[in-house]
């Protein structure tokens, strides 16, 4: 965002009336031209058409003075009292030089407000020559609001300018909001605070905005990539179990995982690890700092991000208040920050706080930080909160009294994967030093691809951006060669960290003394199973030093490089693993590490108590898997029978460790028979799964659970879902066979799974086998991409669309088909605001908007014989321009924030649905506005929802039926004539309507 259009403080509201006034009022029919027009001909202190003089010139610059003087921070002018009119008379001088120009308003656009700014100030004779510095600034500053302003003048007052740059008049309408929405947020400030935010921004910057491509860390210059280039968002699904916004059946909605925080202020992100969640936060915090969000997260704007990982602030005596937040992640800058700042920053309710890895403490510290941020929470009110954990750190609910809406990171898609190798292949290029360096690069590119489009094994494995940057870089590192199954590749990685890539990068000297890769993995798994034993993520310098010199009469070769604390540089220099997140700590550069070294110690130590009373644990999970690994095969018994035993005695457990018994078997090649059947007995009882939660839980056991899944025949409906969910989970192609099994079952839940399943497969092969074959009845069919709509159209018809993601006008208005199309649902797309795109569709009678937060105005669908409009999403605009002009509709659903004006009603309405995120619903203005309804439904979403008052529907003469689902009347004898139906809320869920092809009201 431009900093000197923001510096002068002028809302769009405050700028826009008196740009309007420099041009002359338009006639009819001015915005049909179909040509450039001259900026001089169009303003309106010049020439025959003049309406403002030169005295009204200088009035108008002297009131944006005055508005830009009043917005400034308390008790500070931004210019002396004496310095107003020669600023006034410097910027009238400028505007004025409008009236000179020979450029035409296209050519004005397509520049930008920044060079017209400086033609003005040219035009004019530099007017500010003679004031002040301060003065000068905000002369300039004042200069470009202006100029920002005329060109979205231009581009409304001309269809023609608008048709021509439709991405510059884009850019200048999102600029504008941009600006209005910061300003709006951000109070007045102090020039201490304003001048150390600009100084904490540039650092979070420069501290979060690169990554560590993983493997091609030879030096530290090479490994920081910048986090613009490397960065790849990946999918998020909610957890919520929101009800869809139709009838029941629906699947989860997937969003990329960034946008997470879009219209939500509180979230808690859960992920496995390797998927993405500090990268995620890193991201954020950048994108914050630079006041440069994307599209649909204009959330960021005016926040200011605080990064706390809790591996780094709960290892403290006490938790930080936000005085101690720059001081807990021992940020130089602590010292620097205002007296207050922090409290300050959250008191507006313009904070981004971003705490990270609730999964990294010890279980015993959970609870403290969960009272630490309820304390905060209620403190500071406003401010935008994303906690990151592992999947099963915390309880689902764990969260849900302080409003935290849940998500979880979805595996990486095929597509996520192909670009996750390319941008892998890109960073590695910059560290290429010949020629062919670069042709072998391209050729392992080429070639991984391959393998990872054909081999399943491998495509499993790279379902996160650790192990796929991991298989980057072994591919690389062994010229095309990779080692099969998990414990392989990371027993290959660990050799490349730990000698090969020294030893062929010739980084020793003959006579340098050598650690080989044996005794550094010994020392290192030490530290590792201290780690895990003590539920810590990091530990002291002094702790690891003194860990090393206890191991190291067992292993003699490390001493030759002298004492503990050497020996521990050189793994912090030299190993790859290790690294100080700050001075006197110690950690490893990712848990994984960890925990499979941990295990490696664990086993040899036989430790095999300690393992199974911590398997319910999910700190221990992935410690318990890569033990069984590590096992011999008569270890392995003993490890999954006592695994076993334990969950049967225990029934609060049970679950949780006879999946993981059942998730360890693909790490057990060499296994007595009868220990697997023992094991595959045990997840029988957990097969089929009976809710969503449990699908997504049996999906971590991998492709094993594909053979235990049953079919479709003898399962209920809501089985049915729950295996087609696991299967889907699951994501890789050997899916497919068992998922065609369902394609005609009768369950519209079951096929709604089915349609929208089709981005974590092949595309041409699932649509061939699986969506070409759904049965269609009351189904809506989605598309998330272009190929995924002309496939479907291609073999239509399909009368009910879902399209999710940004698919753009153009693409609207010239792919859809208006032959057969009569339902359409729009989801998660941000690129949309006019509805123009759709007035082709003439057959459609019903429309769902979901997540498009850009569209403001009904007025195009006007010309359409729309009867049923859903708007029933929280995460939409707020209020709907010109509804009341949609004078077919005969069903609308919307939530009760948008009120429509009683003064333009909607008669002839006959069904209303009603959706409430509110304690308090009220239905004073139902009336007003519909006041021939026949069929009111309100569903209130607040589990605590407060009894709701009938009487105002009492002018409604026509009313018949009421329905209530999750919430009661505060008496039901208030409507004399009409059934009152109080229903529970049925089981929550999020996902596309599967609302019957004849609009049925639910």
């Amino acid at each position: 965002m431009d900093p000197a259009v923001i510096g002068a403080r002028l809302a769009s509201s405050a700028v826009a009336p008196l740009v309007k006034k420099l041009f002359v009022a338009e006639g009819p029919g001015a915005g049909l031209v179909d040509r450039p027009v001259r900026i001089s001909s169009l303003v309106s202190f010049r020439g025959e058409k003049r309406t403002l003089t030169d005295k009204d010139l200088r009035k108008l610059a002297a009131k944006l003075v005055e508005r830009a003087m009043a917005g400034t921070g308390p008790g500070e002018r931004p210019i002396p009292a004496d310095e107003a009119e020669p600023l006034t008379d410097a910027l009238a001088r400028s505007l004025s030089a409008l009236g000179d120009l020979a450029m035409d308003d296209v050519q004005a656009v397509r520049f930008g407000h920044r060079v017209l700014a400086k033609d003005l100030h040219y035009k004019a004779e530099l007017p500010d020559a003679h004031l002040s510095l301060n003065a000068s600034r905000l002369y300039r500053s004042l200069l470009d609001t202006a100029c920002l302003h005329i060109l979205h003048f231009f581009t409304q007052r001309s269809t023609f300018v608008a048709r021509t740059l439709v991405e510059q008049s884009g850019q200048l309408a999102e600029l504008i909001t941009k600006i209005d929405i910061l300003i709006e947020r951000l109070p007045s400030q102090s020039a201490q605070d304003a001048a150390f935010e600009r100084r904490y921004a540039d650092y979070m910057v420069k501290k979060h905005g690169t990554l560590t491509i993983v493997g091609i860390d030879l030096s530290h210059a090479e490994a920081a990539w910048p986090l613009d280039a490397a960065y790849l968002s990946l999918e998020a699904v909610s957890q919520d179990d929101e009800r869809p916004l139709g009838l029941d059946g629906a699947p989860p909605t997937a969003l990329p995982a960034d946008r997470a925080l879009s219209g939500h202020e509180r979230v808690l992100l859960r992920g496995v690890a390797g998927s993405g969640k500090t990268t995620l936060v890193q991201w954020l915090a950048v994108s914050a700092a630079r006041q440069e969000p994307p599209r649909g997260l204009e959330q960021l704007i005016g926040r200011v991000p605080f990064v706390l990982p809790l591996r780094t602030i709960a290892r403290q005596d006490a938790l930080p208040s936000p005085a101690r937040f720059l001081a807990a992640v021992h940020s130089p800058l602590d010292a620097a920050q205002p007296s207050g700042w922090a409290d300050r920053v959250l008191t507006a309710g313009r904070g981004l706080m971003l705490i990270d890895g609730i999964d990294e403490i010890p279980e015993r510290d959970r609870e403290r930080t969960r009272a630490w941020l309820a304390d905060l929470l209620i403190a500071y009110p406003g401010n935008l909160w994303l906690v990151t954990s592992r999947p099963s750190a915390v309880a689902d609910d764990w969260l849900a009294a302080q409003d935290f809406s849940e998500f979880a990171l979805s595996p990486m898609s095929r597509d996520d994967m192909t670009a996750f190798i390319d941008r892998w292949h890109d960073a590695a290029r910059q560290t290429c030093r010949t020629e062919d360096e670069h042709l072998a690069l391209g050729a392992y590119q080429s070639a991984l691809h391959t393998a990872v489009r054909t081999k399943q094994d491998l495509s499993r494995l790279a379902t996160n951006p650790l192990m796929c940057g991991l298989i980057c870089a072994l591919h690389r590192a062994r010229r095309g060669y990779l080692p099969p199954g998990r414990k392989a590749l990371y027993d290959a990685a660990l050799s490349m960290l730990l000698t090969r890539r020294d030893t062929e990068r010739h980084v020793y000297a003959p006579g340098d003394i050598q650690l080989d890769e044996e005794p550094q993995i010994q020392l290192l798994q030490r530290l590792a199973y201290y780690l895990i034993r003590n539920g810590e993520a990091e530990l002291d310098r002094d702790r690891a030093e003194a860990i090393v010199a206890e191991a190291l009469p067992s292993v003699p070769a490390a001493q030759a490089l002298g004492d503990a604390r050497r020996i521990l540089n050189h793994l912090l220099l030299r190993s790859g693993l290790l690294r100080e997140p700050s001075v006197g700590t110690v950690e490893f550069v990712h848990r994984t590490f960890q925990d499979y070294l941990g295990a490696k110690a664990a086993v040899e130590a036989w430790d095999v108590g300690l393992l199974v009373s911590h398997a319910d644990d999910t700190q221990w999970e992935d410690v318990f898997r890569m033990s069984v690994a590590h096992a011999r095969p008569r270890e392995r018994v003993e490890l999954l029978t006592k695994l076993m035993d334990r969950g049967s005695a225990h029934p609060a457990v049970r679950a949780r460790l006879h999946l993981l018994a059942t998730a360890c078997l693909e790490h057990a090649a060499d296994l007595d028979p009868h220990v697997r059947d023992q094991v595959k007995r045990r997840a029988d009882e957990l097969i089929p799964p009976r809710s969503a939660s449990a699908a997504r839980d049996l999906a971590n056991v991998g492709p094993l659970v594909l053979q235990l899944l049953p079919g479709p025949e003898g399962l209920s409906d809501a089985e049915a879902e729950a295996c087609v969910i696991t299967a889907s989970v699951v994501g890789t192609d050997a899916a497919i066979p068992y998922l065609r099994q369902f394609r005609v079952h009768p369950s519209l839940a079951v096929r709604a799974r089915l349609a929208s399943g089709w981005q974590r497969f092949d595309t041409e092969r699932y649509f061939t086998e699986v969506i070409s074959h759904l049965t269609p009845g009351g189904l809506y069919f989605v598309a998330e991409s272009l190929e995924h709509l002309r496939m479907l159209q291609d073999t239509g018809p399909r009368p009910l669309l879902l399209l999710r993601g940004s698919f753009t006008e153009h693409e609207l208005r010239t792919t859809l088909d208006p032959g057969p199309l009569t339902h359409l649902r729009i989801d998660d797309n941000v690129m949309l605001s006019d509805l123009g795109c759709l007035r082709h569709l003439t057959r459609l009678r019903v429309l769902t908007l979901t997540k498009c937060v850009g569209v403001k105005d009904l007025l195009p669908l006007a010309d359409l014989a729309l009867t049923t409009l859903d708007l029933a999403s929280r995460h939409n605009y707020g209020y709907y321009a010109n509804l009341a002009r949609l004078t077919s509709l005969d069903h609308l659903r919307l939530i009760d924030r948008e009120i429509i004006p009683a003064a333009r009603p909607l008669p002839q309405l006959s069904r209303l649905t009603i959706t409430s995120y509110r304690r308090d619903l009220t239905l004073g203005w139902v009336a007003a506005c519909f006041p021939g309804l026949r069929h009111l439904h309100v569903e209130a979403q607040k589990p605590d929802a407060r009894a709701v008052d009938l009487a105002p529907l009492r002018p409604l003469r026509h009313l018949e039926t009421v329905t209530l689902r999750g919430v009661h009347a505060v008496r039901d004898d208030e409507l004399p004539g009409v059934a009152i139906q109080p229903l529970p809320l049925p089981r929550r869920r999020v996902g596309i309507p599967a609302e019957p092809a004849d609009g049925v009201a639910p």
